[in-house]
């Protein structure tokens, strides 16, 4: 028998064992790199020093309203410096972070308030019409809303709530923070619209957001002081954990309010950006941008991207305005993407370079944070590593969500057989990197954005003109699909393609609107069901 046999008295402690959580990140940061910046944005530039006595007031400004452990507070923000600052607030208070969507519609930022009983919503003053009549539909029984002022972006205080600024000043700076005493515990709420209408709330514990933030540095090959900037949505799981990631490596968080042309390549000139993430829609936009809106820069910049395969045409090209890409994959149930299209140039560095842009069209491996990801078939058994079969994408490891919030029926259909299960159908090569071959369940990919083309039907079908209709992706060169909408019509009934588009954008988020209407009979099958399929093959024809 070993010696280890008998472990007497090597029982966990407090000072042999910590709960995971990327809290001890900033903490750390602001005693190493209490100088170096850490956010920038405008004419804002904030020290580690004091973006960590701002956090440490606005979590006790929380409390001080009577927010309690365990408590949602909600944001609707765009990627300014209270949206960065409230990743590490709102935890430190105790409570779960829940970044909302900024482009949804009144009705589904309702639901989000009602199901997750948000006690309080962070709200850009640009936004304070949604947030308004969402709670308006709630009886009273919504969050309380708390302003954020952007005066430099043109939205001063609108003098109707209490605002963020005038909170820090109230809170006290030797508050002190509330860790997790379990990792397990909660640390955000982020809801994707998945397959169905109605989004599913995706929880994320403390562990998982640490460890992400810990892959991610070996994934991206990240030194000391990068200078990042926030294209990612933090509202897009929690901006893919990279604002939880940056003070590990004491670097700067640039923020981009805007997403154009013209503000990346003013930050990547001026501001010396060295690393940021996006769908490949943004990869089109620098592709694509006119001489005025570039500026000259000299170092390498580097870019994940994920959302949708990017196009092969489109990675040379970026290539070739001096930006490295690296393809990566992942949801919004694995804190944001967990593969990634690892270059092996020892390999690939010799082949002609239409062969290495295809392989980094690649998702790639599982990152370092993960057991395993791989392509299954219906029984849950390995698909060939031939390039060719496809299967389903499945996953696990230490970056999967806790589970569905509310909704334990669809987290044990998603972890059935010990993995994750993402939907999305796949192909393994030979050297097991993984390769999206089509996306399941109709999902539409708009920008990085998820639509359920359900939830467009479901509006569409309201139309007193509509009899039936589908709702399918269409190729688009700078969103990478939008919806197009194929209607047929009552007998006798008349409409225009601007009279349907203009109909479901009333209800929906404009981006989840259909770009096309096409009218005429839908192909169906013998027992009346819509054959999307055939639908699909008229783009691809």
């Amino acid at each position: 028998m070993g010696w280890l046999a008998d472990e007497t008295g090597l029982d966990k402690c407090e000072a042999n064992y910590v709960p995971l959580t990327p809290l001890s990140h900033l903490k750390r940061a602001a005693l190493v790199y209490p100088d170096f910046e850490a956010v920038v944005y405008g004419n804002i530039r904030h020290s580690y020093r004091e973006y960590a006595d701002r956090i440490t007031r606005f979590a006790s400004a929380l409390i001080n309203l009577g927010v309690k452990s365990g408590d949602v507070v909600s944001a609707i923000l765009p990627n300014i410096p209270a949206h960065a600052e409230a990743h590490f607030a709102v935890p430190a208070a105790g409570a779960v972070l829940n970044s909302i969507n900024i482009r949804l519609d009144v009705s589904t930022v309702a639901y989000i308030f009602a199901h997750s009983e948000a006690k309080f919503v962070l709200v850009d003053t640009a936004f304070l019409e949604l947030a308004e009549n969402a709670i308006q539909t709630m009886d009273g029984k919504g969050p309380t809303i708390i302003e954020v002022a952007d005066p430099q972006a043109g939205f001063p205080k609108s003098g109707k709530y209490q605002e963020y600024e005038d909170l820090i000043t109230k809170g006290e700076a030797d508050f002190d923070w509330i860790m997790p005493r379990d990792e397990w515990e909660s640390i955000s709420l982020n809801y994707t619209s998945g397959t169905t209408g109605r989004p599913k709330g995706v929880v994320y514990h403390h562990r998982g957001a640490y460890l992400q933030t810990m892959g991610m540095v070996i994934t991206w090959q990240l030194t000391l002081h990068p200078r990042y900037l926030t294209i990612v949505p933090l509202f897009h799981c929690n901006g893919w954990c990279h604002t939880w990631m940056i003070p590990v490596l004491g670097g700067t968080i640039i923020c981009c309010r805007d997403i154009t042309p013209g503000a990346i390549y003013d930050a990547v000139s001026d501001e010396k950006v060295s690393h940021f993430g996006g769908a490949p829609i943004i990869l089109n936009m620098l592709v694509n941008a006119t001489d005025e809106e570039r500026k000259p820069f000299e170092h390498k910049v580097n870019i994940l991207t994920a959302g949708a395969p990017p196009a092969p045409a489109t990675l040379t090209k970026i290539t070739e305005c001096g930006f490295n890409v690296m393809q990566v994959y992942g949801l919004t149930e694995s804190y944001g993407h967990v593969t990634e299209c690892y270059w092996n140039d020892r390999k690939w560095g010799d082949l002609h370079s239409d062969d290495q842009t295809a392989i980094k069209a690649r998702q790639g491996v599982a990152s370092s944070m993960m057991d395993s990801a791989v392509v299954m078939d219906e029984n849950m058994v390995q698909v060939p590593l031939d390039g060719e079969t496809q299967g389903e994408i499945m996953m696990r490891g230490n970056a999967i969500m806790k589970g569905y919030l509310k909704n334990p029926d669809a987290t044990r259909e998603a972890f059935k057989g010990g993995y994750f299960h993402s939907g999305d159908i796949a192909v393994q090569h030979p050297d097991t990197y993984l390769q999206i071959a089509d996306r399941a369940k109709d999902i539409i990919i708009s920008g990085g954005e998820n639509i359920s083309s359900v939830e467009v039907e479901g509006c569409l079908m309201g139309h007193p003109a509509v009899n039936l209709c589908a709702v399918v992706a269409k190729p688009d060169d700078k969103w990478g699909e939008v919806p197009c909408a194929f209607v047929e019509l009552k007998p006798d009934a008349t409409a225009t393609e601007a009279e349907i588009i203009a109909y479901a954008r009333k209800r929906l988020a404009g981006f989840k609107t259909p770009k096309q209407v096409v009218f005429g009979d839908l192909p169906k099958t013998a027992t009346g069901k819509i054959q999307k399929f055939e639908l699909r093959q008229i783009f691809k024809e």
